[in-house]
Order: C-alpha cells, then sequence, then structure tokens
C-alpha cells in the first residue's frame, strides 16, 4: 500500500482532502493520524477569514452543499499553532494554499516555506482573481499558468507543488496541461460542483450564500470522468477526488488513472473514513490477488477509441 507521491513517502494512497478534516490535529483523539495516507489541510489564506454567514452547510440527495467561504484562521496561526502538533506524527502534511490575488498565493507560500514539517503544497485555484475582473483561476489556462508558475519561484525547496482543478470548466485538459507546463509535480481533482438547494415552502434558498460546492457520492461519476481525461493529458501524477466512501470507489480513480486519492465528504459522517478507505482498498487488492496497489493506476480497460 506504500507509495512515494512526487518524491513524498505515503504509507498508503488515501489522503483527507482540504476543509473537510479541519488541520488534521482535531481528529487526534478520533483515530490514529499515524495511520493516515496524508493530510491536506484546510484552506490557508495570508489574513484569517470568518467565512460566510449560516446557515453554511446542506445535506443534499447522495451528498452536501457547503458554502463555508474558506474560514480559516490564516497561514501564520497555522505554523505557530497547528503545525507543531502536526510534526509529532509521521504523517505527511500538504498545505492548501489559496488567494484572490496572485500575491495572495506569493505571500502564503512565503510563510509556509520557512515552516517546519510541510510536505508539500496544494493550490486551491478555483477562486476569482479580483485584480483581473473576477475571472477564476481556475477557468482560464493563461491565468493558471501564470500563478502555477510564480508560485514555483517561491517555492524553492523540494516540496511538491500540486494544483487543485476545478470541475466548472467546458474542458478539463487545457487547464491540466497548462498546470504542468507551469511547473506543477502534480494536479489534483476535483473541486466542488457549484449548486444550490431551495426551501420550497419559504421559498428562500437553504445556504446563507444562494449558492455551494456540491460534494459526495453523487459527483463520484464526473470526478472519474475529468480524473481520466486529465491523466491523459498530462505526465505528471493525478490525484483523484469527489465521492469517494469505500475502498472499491478508491480504487476505481486509481484504475482511472490517478495515482493517489483523496477522501472528503466521507469523514463528515464517519470521522475515521480515511482509514477505514484504506483498509477496504488493501482487502480488495488482496481479493483481487493484486501484489501493490501501483498495479491499480492507469488499468482501465477499454476497446474503445484510444
Amino acid at each position: 500500500m506504500a507509495i512515494t507521491l512526487c518524491g513524498v513517502p505515503l504509507k498508503n494512497p488515501i489522503l483527507a482532502a482540504s476543509g473537510t478534516f479541519a488541520y488534521g490535529i482535531e481528529f487526534e483523539n478520533l483515530l490514529d493520524l499515524n495511520q493516515v495516507g496524508g493530510i491536506v489541510v484546510k484552506g490557508l489564506s495570508r489574513e484569517p477569514i470568518a467565512g460566510n454567514p449560516p446557515p453554511r452547510v446542506w445535506e443534499a440527495e447522495a451528498g452536501m452543499l457547503n458554502a463555508i467561504g474558506l474560514q480559516n484562521i490564516g497561514a501564520e496561526a497555522f505554523v505557530k499553532e497547528k503545525l507543531p502538533a502536526l510534526r509529532h506524527y509521521g504523517t505527511a502534511v500538504f498545505a492548501n494554499v489559496f488567494g484572490y490575488q496572485q500575491e495572495d498565493y506569493l505571500e502564503v507560500a512565503r510563510i509556509l516555506e520557512n515552516a517546519e514539517g510541510v510536505a508539500g503544497y496544494e493550490l486551491n485555484v478555483s477562486c476569482p482573481n479580483t485584480k483581473h475582473g473576477g475571472i477564476f483561476f481556475s477557468s482560464d489556462p493563461v491565468c493558471l499558468a501564470e500563478l502555477v508558475g510564480a508560485v514555483r519561484k517561491v517555492v524553492t525547496s523540494k516540496r511538491p507543488l500540486i494544483v487543485k482543478l476545478s470541475p466548472n470548466v467546458a474542458r478539463i485538459e487545457p487547464l491540466a496541461r497548462a498546470a504542468e507546463e507551469a511547473g506543477a509535480d502534480a494536479i489534483s481533482l476535483i473541486n466542488t460542483i457549484i449548486g444550490m438547494a431551495i426551501d420550497a415552502r419559504t421559498r428562500t434558498p437553504r445556504l446563507g450564500n444562494m449558492t455551494g460546492g456540491l460534494s459526495g457520492p453523487a459527483i463520484k461519476p464526473v470526478a472519474l470522468r475529468l480524473v481520466y481525461e486529465a491523466a491523459q493529458a498530462v505526465r505528471i501524477p493525478v490525484i483523484g477526488l469527489g465521492g469517494i466512501a469505500t475502498g472499491e470507489d478508491a480504487a476505481e480513480f486509481l484504475i482511472a488513472g490517478a495515482t493517489a486519492v483523496q477522501v472528503g465528504t466521507a469523514s463528515f459522517w464517519d470521522p475515521r473514513a480515511v482509514i477505514r478507505i484504506a483498509r477496504e482498498l488493501e482487502q480488495f487488492l488482496k481479493q483481487q490477488k493484486i501484489a501493490h496497489v501501483s498495479e491499480l493506476t492507469g488499468s482501465l480497460r477499454w476497446k474503445g477509441k484510444q
């Protein structure tokens, strides 16, 4: 089950996804963090963010809508208050980074570069670029490439740079290639799908922000397609996420082309989901007489167009 992701050794290919596992340390009394393949912490910004007004979460059919608003304590507070405790565990910690202008990302990267205990970075590019008219970093290959290239220059350590792509685009391949060509060491996908819910009796939105991000089992077929398409377009590793709730779900993403996967919404109803899914995947390998989990990556059998 052990793999190496962009030079970072992981006990298994199941990571906790950003935004669903807090900063990781909050789960230490619920499970053994040493058994987790890796932790992608809650998104970090230059300054603390309070988030959106409530209600911020709604349980949808086969999934969840959230409009948390990227609430977080800020990069400096994370380094001082959360990271020291995480260093006591042997689990790789990846810092999720976001911003609304290129300089926001660069400043967070600078803060984290000097911090001990960060294994790598994941750029959340699903934010509007307020400096350029609100265009989303994740929807324009040129804008995305500029951002990734700029962060790549700041991240001078050996820590890998992962770019988390959004599904809210027409085609994923141009964005995956843009990230790769600009210096990304890996890409992760998918982020949430934009959706909304309405209370028919009150005729009001279920979320205080009107719309939110849909995650959970409902988005798994979309996520699988995009992971497959992205893996065909790039040579760097792909990390798949979107609706993974069982070990067999994880296997499907690996078969589609992922090197590793992240578990998100499942952690809300089962805080030990990351470890459980890893065990289920290991059992799946034994049942299928597969010697190593890496044999699954990109092993899709299809007689259609190549």
